[in-house]
């Protein structure tokens, strides 16, 4: 049997299975990337919350793992040249996962999928992110109006760039990649959790809904949303 004893987090979430991968998560946009991801391609894996209520993002045991307090983070115990390798950022997390399972990061367009994903990793997701914070969270009470446009205005830019992209496709970089389960959820993330979409022109933008729903169908992204 697979010994994670080497990793302190597994002392507060202990696994039920150690030779599978331990995703440590929440179901946030960046969360369900990775259990998504790993619904898609049918990699074993055992799910453990962290619960950020309970501030488990800030104990000794998580930071061992993620010095960034940040979810998701995983252990593969059978990582390259079968040593555990400990990871986290998910979109490190989506690349080194697409390569393991040989899925989702295709050959011919690599490096189109990966240009899509930092799209999200450095535009999307933080911008989304602020808005939500000033349009629904502890940010809504600052008078100053100021922050919450910046934010509002870029992330309606965002949704402009990836609406024209989106035209005449299906997926952003031409097939179903790690690309879409890095963009998509952050876009469910705007229109259901935020409720920002008519401030940043969400309805308009046609073709980025239309891509929503195509994910959202998928009965992989259904199960890997509800994880964990």
């Amino acid at each position: 049997m697979t010994n994670l004893s080497q990793f302190p987090i597994t002392a507060r979430w202990p696994a039920k299975d150690p030779s599978v991968i331990q995703l440590y998560s929440l179901s946030t946009p960046n969360g369900v990337k990775v259990s998504v991801a790993l619904e898609e391609m049918g990699l074993p894996y055992e799910a453990h919350l962290v619960d950020f209520g309970k501030n488990e993002q800030m104990t000794p045991e998580f930071l061992s793992l993620n010095p960034n307090n940040k979810i998701p983070a995983i252990i593969d115990p059978n990582g390259p040249n079968g040593a555990a390798l400990a990871l986290f950022e998910s979109g490190a997390i989506l690349i080194y996962l697409a390569e393991k399972s040989g899925k989702l990061l295709p050959v011919a367009n690599r490096y189109e999928v990966l240009q899509w994903l930092m799209f999200q990793m450095g535009g999307l997701g933080p911008m989304f992110g602020q808005f939500g914070f000033f349009h629904l969270y502890a940010g809504k009470d600052i008078e100053d109006p100021r922050p919450k446009e910046r934010y509002r205005a870029e992330s309606a830019r965002l949704l402009t760039v990836l609406d024209k992209a989106l035209e005449g496709r299906d997926w952003i970089a031409g097939e179903y990649s790690i690309a879409d389960i890095a963009i998509a959820p952050w876009l469910r993330g705007m229109r259901d959790h935020y409720k920002g979409g008519d401030l940043v022109e969400l309805p308009a933008r046609k073709n980025v809904l239309a891509y929503l729903e195509r994910f959202l169908a998928r009965p992989a992204v259904q199960r890997g949303l509800t994880v964990p």
